[in-house]
């Protein structure tokens, strides 16, 4: 059985289909389906959706808002948290420089969204918190079904952000559901369009709450060491990897590290519940993600209860900072930063068991040092006072 590929928006030829199925059958219904619609009212007038189904994995993704991931459902489980944004916003509901420049937080309810292209840290230096990329629109996206048994479903977006005497960058991002698997891949090609040099800061925020989070769950991390990003993570250093429950007023606490990975750059992170019988991982690579940033924000659920788990290419602050400390990427004229994540589900003991011995095997015989206060060379606040 041959693949077929849906072109469903398209700007350069003016196509936009405002809904679209597919069906994969199987011998007792659909093996597998795709759906394309268009939300209707107050904030998400106008935001494109497509709903991907392999069977057992359910995920929807936004063109509208830079092929973010809204939610996801793994046999009947949610995926993704409870942002008090309840529903996706249009980018033209979006003001970046609202609230000194921290507007960015109006859009975000996203399971996954991307913070960049051309920065991805909190504002400052000319740049509004966590870049532009989430909330600009794709102008071509693409389906194509594999019918096969072996085969699936992929959604591939084309986002731009450009500007005259700015940055140029493209990103093509393609997302793959496998029929009845328990992951889903993302490919992300991030290309310098412009005729000169480009800077490149990609982060990826990946939200979850409950099942996964709960008091006493805790994350599997390879680092060899653990800094607190400021004052306030500090508090909690020796804690870094378990959880609380909901609770009101909870501030913030981040954490950077630099995963090790194997000897070709594998590396991943494991959240587990308390029972440690539910389990969520991410998978990518050390030489195209670096660096990688949890943040708890296990605040009141009504609040936006849930822990970000962020490889990126670099540490969310200042760019300045960063270039100093040469963690912003260069992408030449015409070259491309190709990114792989994976994102698996674990709903056993021995699986999360298994996710999790096979992670810390990153890091034979090393413990993680875990930093009681900032370290120069990670974030500012580690700096010496001048």
């Amino acid at each position: 059985m041959s693949s077929r590929t849906h072109v469903l928006t398209d700007v350069s030829t003016r196509t936009w289909v405002p809904e679209f199925r597919d069906l994969v059958p199987g011998p007792q219904g659909p093996l597998a389906r795709v759906d394309k619609y268009t939300l209707r009212g107050g904030m998400s007038d106008g935001v494109d959706v497509i709903e991907v189904d392999n069977g057992q994995l359910k995920v929807w993704l936004l063109p509208t808002r830079g092929m973010g991931l809204w939610k996801g459902e793994f046999a009947g489980r949610p995926l993704g948290w409870q942002s008090p944004v309840a529903q996706p916003v249009h980018p033209a509901f979006v003001n970046a420089h609202d609230r000194g420049g921290i507007g960015w937080l109006t859009g975000f309810n996203e399971w996954l969204c991307r913070c960049g292209l051309d920065a991805n840290g909190p504002p400052g230096d000319g740049a509004t918190l966590h870049g532009r990329i989430a909330n600009l629109p794709a102008w071509r996206v693409t389906v194509t079904v594999d019918p096969s048994p072996d085969g699936g479903i992929s959604v591939t977006g084309v986002v731009d952000e450009t500007s005259l005497f700015g940055a140029c960058l493209r990103l093509t991002s393609t997302l793959t559901l496998r029929h009845g698997a328990s992951e889903l891949t993302l490919v992300d090609q991030v290309t310098n369009l412009a005729g000169r040099p480009a800077d490149l800061q990609l982060l990826y925020h990946t939200q979850f709450g409950p099942p996964f989070l709960e008091e006493g769950a805790e994350v599997v991390l390879p680092a060899a060491r653990v800094v607190p990003r400021d004052a306030r993570a500090a508090e909690g250093h020796a804690g870094w990897q378990r959880f609380l429950g909901p609770q009101a007023g909870y501030a913030e606490q981040v954490y950077y590290a630099q995963p090790s990975g194997t000897a070709a750059g594998e590396t991943g992170v494991l959240l587990h519940n308390a029972a440690g019988n539910l389990g969520v991982s991410l998978g990518w690579n050390t030489h195209e993600l670096p660096c990688f940033a949890l943040w708890k924000n296990t605040q009141a659920t009504a609040d936006g209860y849930c822990v970000g788990l962020e490889p990126a290419t670099n540490f969310p602050n200042l760019k300045a900072y960063e270039r100093t400390q040469g963690r912003v990427k260069t992408v030449a004229p015409g070259g491309t930063h190709t990114v792989r994540l994976r994102m698996a589900v674990q709903t056993a003991a021995a699986e999360v068991a298994a996710e999790a011995s096979r992670l810390r095997g990153l890091l034979p015989g090393r413990p993680t040092e875990v930093c009681q206060a900032p370290q120069a060379g990670w974030t500012p606040a580690g700096e010496p006072a001048r």
